[in-house]
């Protein structure tokens, strides 16, 4: 069972939906024993940092997510869930939650596309992930090709240390788009509603979830 973290942010039934389509049993919840029980958890987002963090406070979830790491518990975390898992996002100027190393950075407003064309901030649309051939493979990205196409949504990017940086993007410059380590995870697009290639990302990841409890899941398209 996998669970999707419930804080008031956004996408949670979208994550939902795409899990329920690859027949991946799933909860969305708040609650801490139910997210510790879980083989994996999904850490989604939609909305402002600050606003976030507020509500993850209130909640006592910003300490259930240490103690989920400290269980060794896998995490994947999804577009502002994927900032909140670092240390400082300039957004609201809001401390995150320290649990990978690395910082959260807003778009510059003359932001140019290659062919010197505006690029719009929030960056919004279907982009392309450039694997780092000088990062381990990634069960993660299992079975998706190197350029596969992605759906994003969002106007600050994630700067997470070097080592942790399995692909990244470009939208007036290089970004960040996938990064963290075996089983923890952070992508700044939206899987879920990334089609064919989303859905590979999802699978993989509820599969190593229950490959590391020893289970395996089936092999539902």
């Amino acid at each position: 069972m996998l669970g999707i973290v419930d804080y008031k942010a956004g996408n949670q039934t979208s994550v939902r939906r795409a899990l329920d389509h690859l027949g991946i049993p799933c909860v969305i919840t708040y609650k801490a024993d139910d997210l510790r029980s879980c083989s994996g958890i999904i850490f989604p987002g939609v909305g402002a940092a600050g606003q976030a963090m507020k509500i993850l406070h209130a909640r006592g979830l910003d300490q259930v997510m240490h103690n989920c790491v400290e269980q060794k518990i896998p995490i994947l975390g999804i577009c502002l869930g994927c900032q909140i898992l670092l240390e400082y996002s300039e957004e609201n100027d809001t401390p995150l939650l320290r649990i990978m190393k690395g910082s959260c950075k807003r778009f510059a407003d003359t932001l140019h596309q290659e062919d010197g064309s505006p690029a719009p901030v929030p960056h919004m649309g279907w982009n392309t992930i450039s694997i780092k051939s000088s990062a381990p493979p990634s069960p993660l990205l299992q079975d998706i090709p190197s350029n596969a196409s992605f759906y994003f949504v969002h106007s600050y990017y994630v700067e997470p240390a070097p080592e942790f940086v399995i692909a990244t993007t470009r939208y007036g410059h290089e970004f960040c788009s996938v990064y963290g380590k075996n089983g923890l995870w952070g992508v700044q697009f939206h899987p879920e509603k990334s089609g064919r290639p989303g859905l590979q990302l999802l699978k993989n990841f509820a599969r190593f979830c229950q490959d590391r409890q020893g289970k395996g899941i089936s092999d539902a398209e």
